[in-house]
């Protein structure tokens, strides 16, 4: 639990803690979300997947499913629609552009963020996918 204190303080006093391996419940299939953060002034549940390899566009799908369970289940009414962050070892870049061009949710993926119906005011309040990443190193020294 200190690695999740240092991880959210490291991230700002914007994010809150929601769980990790969070459990969703889909019919008879089960689903855990890595990590699962709130950000105040955004009022959004930020789901972030961790992936120790390159990315698959299965992730995407994945993630698609995740905010749809997560908006239709979990989020509140007066609360804006979730967020998706996918983190990878690697990417290629064009591959991640074909895999998230049809995808209506926000969905980042490493430096690569698509998102078009996230407003301009509300991405800065984001950190990039890079400072997420150096962020989370905080739990590989243990």
């Amino acid at each position: 639990m200190n690695h999740v204190r240092e991880f959210l303080k490291e991230m700002g006093g914007d994010y809150t803690f929601i769980g990790n391996q969070y459990h969703l419940k889909v019919g008879t299939k089960d689903l855990y979300i890595d990590l699962l953060l709130f950000h105040r002034r955004l009022r959004s549940l930020i789901a972030i997947e961790l992936k120790i390899g390159e990315f698959e566009a299965e992730y995407a799908g994945k993630m698609q499913l995740y905010l749809t369970v997560l908006d239709e289940q979990i989020k509140l009414p007066d609360e804006n629609p979730s967020i998706g962050i996918i983190i990878c070892k690697s990417k290629d870049k064009t591959f991640v552009e074909y895999a998230l061009k049809r995808s209506n949710v926000p969905i980042g993926v490493a430096t690569y963020q698509l998102s078009s119906s996230l407003p301009e005011n509300m991405r800065e309040l984001l950190p990039t996918p890079e400072e997420i990443v150096r962020r989370l190193k905080i739990f590989e020294e243990e």
